[in-house]
């Protein structure tokens, strides 16, 4: 009896490996579909930059950097992408982008009003670019519950006649990554689909028909 007790023990652990490399093998595929995605945008993210002759500019919290990082990787991106001020801290956000202290408190940090302030901002710092993305959210863990994997992201761009910042975009989202390695990819990969969004719609050419009409 021991023996066959023996034997189906291994049994069910010959049963379990399969789904254990089943789920290893469709994390690995999922991980390589997400990068595929994020390669996508950021190529094309890259020819129309070229196309129109624009420069952009990040403001980035909770992706602290990986954004433009990820923007990086396309050779001859240095004549377009001009940087991204990582403000993780809100003493930084203050002291970098001029966001005034009674706004955060009031809103906090991971907020609409404030991720629109440090586009704006950061793009108003940078008179070589165009357009300026800027996120900001909570990736957890201990976040509070309603904030737990919130994630703002704001579009700002130059006016034609370059006199006023103008947000062309803002979105809410909410991370589905159960880590913060995940989310903070998430996030990153949301930035980059809402500047490519914004550029794919053209806010200048908007604007100046507006103008002329």
């Amino acid at each position: 009896m021991a023996g066959i007790r023996r034997r189906l023990k291994k049994c069910r652990l010959l049963i379990r490996l399969p789904q254990s490399s089943l789920q290893e093998r469709f994390d690995h595929v999922r991980m390589n579909v997400a990068e595929s995605d994020i390669q996508t945008r950021c190529a094309r993210i890259a020819e129309l930059l070229i196309a129109g002759k624009r420069r952009v500019v990040f403001a980035e919290s909770c992706t602290a950097g990986l954004v433009s990082a990820l923007l990086a990787r396309i050779p001859g991106i240095s004549s377009y992408l001009c940087g991204s001020a990582v403000t993780y801290r809100e003493a930084t956000k203050v002291g970098w982008l001029d966001i005034p202290p009674a706004i955060l408190e009031q809103h906090t940090a991971v907020s609409e009003v404030v991720t629109k302030l440090m586009a704006s901002g950061v793009l108003a710092k940078t008179p070589e670019a165009d357009v300026a993305a800027a996120v900001t959210g909570h990736l957890g863990p201990n976040a509070p519950p309603e904030q737990d994997g919130l994630v703002y992201v704001a579009i700002a761009v130059w006016s034609p006649d370059r006199e006023d910042v103008v947000t062309a975009r803002v979105a809410e989202y909410r991370l589905a990554g159960e880590d913060r390695l995940s989310r903070q990819r998430e996030a990153a990969a949301r930035v980059l689909e809402c500047l490519l969004e914004t550029l794919q719609a053209d806010p200048w050419r908007s604007a100046q028909e507006a103008e002329r009409g």
